[in-house]
């Protein structure tokens, strides 16, 4: 493969990675059972630890580091995230 689409490729999932986290809370709040399984568990366990809990296996799951705090998430499921690289 090419140098330049291994790099353009690299490109892109460095930009997937910085906002994945955000991107997993639109899935939930936009799927009506994902949403339904959130609240209870939110309901269980209150908002702040479940949101965590999701952000760090996000980071397991992809195999992640931190990067930058982002304060502005499209999702109104959370407050804000930790972008990757």
């Amino acid at each position: 493969m090419s140098n330049a689409i291994v790099d353009f490729a690299d490109e892109v999932i460095r930009q997937k990675n910085k906002s994945i986290t955000d991107e997993i809370f639109l899935l939930i709040q936009n799927d009506k059972d994902l949403m339904q399984k959130y609240l209870q568990l939110v309901e269980k366990h209150h908002l702040s630890p479940v949101n965590t809990q999701i952000g760090k296996h996000v980071k397991k799951a992809y195999g992640l580091k931190n990067a930058e705090r982002n304060k502005e998430p499209l999702s109104t499921l959370i407050k804000g995230y930790q972008e990757f690289v």
